[in-house]
């Protein structure tokens, strides 16, 4: 009697260490990660990681990502002829203009952000952008006369938006839409979403040096992300340790326009017309990309001290410039908390 009793003790007690064994093993086991290669969309680079418990889950984030913002990318491109987008430029001058949930919902983030930075983000800036493009072609600065003329055409204020019906209005003749300094990161936010819903625990997304991030890596750490130097093309001028955040950057030092000697910056203020000035590069950390993506805009027509009076506003929003002349890099709030040695 006393040898069964100690058998099925013998039994019981295996059993537990196997099943501790299993268990700790599956605790331990690192989970599957995949890097895609690079693609291009939205005129730049874009590259996704996807970590998940197996790779056939990595896989199926990553592919189901890149979907969505080729989807969005399809309905935001206004130099595609067949895009949502210019539609609305090309008819919504005549009549209102029948759009996507998705463009539709951009549109309104779009308003509600030009409203929070007091018109320094505007979406209606796309006539102001044609015609300093044309300029830099002619190798000719754009003149008083035709600054004023597009004046006309350019105000948040004027977009009109129906919600019942998803359509869009244009208040004068003239107006154009463009939805470069929010649309990486709406398309960012929405292929992370994907991500998490087809099963990935952590992940990245990085569409042209705007990204976003969640989770942990593979080796169970934060994500590594690198605040490029303006002034130098591979050289970093901060480490950040990230999760569950989004980083964007805005700078003339990718994208300008040159008229005789002098450089002109792709980012406009709606107000004055004017390439901006002062401010070299505008990186920041938010909770979502589109915040990022819109508030690094925002911050680089504001300037510093406007600026960052608006970054005050938003809740667990930071920001790192870098000042065109004197090369000082600023840290506002808990940026110090993100730098990684």
């Amino acid at each position: 009697m006393k040898g069964e009793n100690l058998k099925f003790i013998l039994v019981i007690l295996t059993a537990a260490f196997v099943f501790y064994l299993l268990l700790h093993t599956a605790k331990n086991r690192r989970p599957a990660r995949i890097e895609s290669p690079n693609r291009i969309v939205m005129d730049t680079v874009a590259r996704i990681i996807a970590v998940a418990p197996n790779r056939k889950t990595a896989q199926a984030s990553i592919d189901t990502a890149f979907e969505t913002i080729y989807r969005l990318e399809g309905l935001m491109n206004r130099y595609d002829a067949n895009s949502q987008l210019s539609k609305v430029n090309q008819f919504a001058a005549e009549e209102p203009v029948k759009v996507d949930e998705d463009l539709f919902n951009i549109l309104q983030q779009s308003v509600r952000y030009s409203r929070k930075t007091d018109g320094a983000f505007d979406i209606t800036v796309a006539p102001l952008i044609d015609l300093w493009k044309k300029c830099a072609e002619a190798n000719k600065p754009p003149t008083e006369a035709q600054l004023e003329q597009i004046k006309k055409t350019i105000g948040y204020n004027k977009l009109l938006l129906d919600a019942e019906g998803y359509s869009v209005f244009f208040a004068v003749d003239g107006m154009k839409l463009d939805l470069g300094a929010i649309a990486k990161g709406f398309a960012i936010d929405a292929a992370v979403k994907k991500m998490k819903e087809n099963g990935a625990i952590g992940g990245l997304v990085d569409i042209g040096g705007d990204i976003a991030c969640f989770g942990l890596t593979e080796k169970k750490t934060k994500w590594a992300i690198g605040v490029q130097d303006p002034s130098e093309e591979n050289k970093t001028i901060e480490k950040l340790s990230l999760s569950d955040r989004a980083v964007a950057t805005s700078g003339d030092y990718r994208r300008f326009y040159r008229i005789g000697d002098r450089h002109f910056s792709h980012i406009f203020d709606p107000k004055t017309e004017k390439s901006v000035e002062g401010l070299s590069s505008v990186t920041v950390i938010s909770t979502n990309a589109v915040a990022a993506d819109v508030l690094a805009t925002a911050v680089s027509v504001l300037g510093e001290k406007m600026g960052l009076e608006i970054i005050k506003k938003v809740p667990d929003t930071e920001v790192i410039i870098v000042k065109a002349q004197s090369k000082e890099l600023i840290r506002i709030g808990g940026v110090k908390g993100y730098i990684s040695d």
